[in-house]
């Protein structure tokens, strides 16, 4: 497996949210929003360079970010990929990113427990996550 920081292509990254039960982007939407990430992990398989693997953190790259779509693909779960691609996002947080910067993310369960592998705690009851939904 080769892992990068590098942003997936759109159809690819599109192709993955849909395996993996994420909500449906456009492939429209993905070319708008991949080239703003502030930071992304990519991980292919060596043997045929498929998308196995990723998570982005989106944000204004100081202040406020969040991580984002972080998704393995089905056949390759409970591998530890997941868990590399949170290190790898981590990492940059660590080196990259001012000691103030307010990182979140929504968790969706179950992956709340390994997201708390790597410090994140739940912030009910002072705040609490929302969405506008609009579709």
């Amino acid at each position: 497996m080769k892992i990068s920081h590098e942003i997936p292509r759109a159809e690819e990254y599109v192709h993955l949210r849909s395996i993996t039960g994420l909500s449906i982007k456009t492939i429209e939407s993905a070319k708008i929003a991949l080239p703003n990430s502030v930071f992304a992990v990519t991980i292919r398989d060596n043997s045929n360079g498929t998308l196995i693997g990723m998570g982005r953190i989106v944000g204004d790259g100081a202040c406020m970010l969040q991580i984002t779509d972080i998704a393995v693909n089905p056949a390759y779960q409970g591998q530890g990929f997941g868990k590399k691609i949170i290190a790898e996002l981590i990492d940059f947080i660590e080196k990259k990113l001012p000691q103030d910067a307010y990182i979140s993310l929504i968790a969706d369960l179950p992956a709340d427990r390994l997201y708390k592998q790597f410090g994140f705690v739940e912030t009910a009851p002072d705040s609490i996550g929302m969405t506008l939904k609009r579709n």
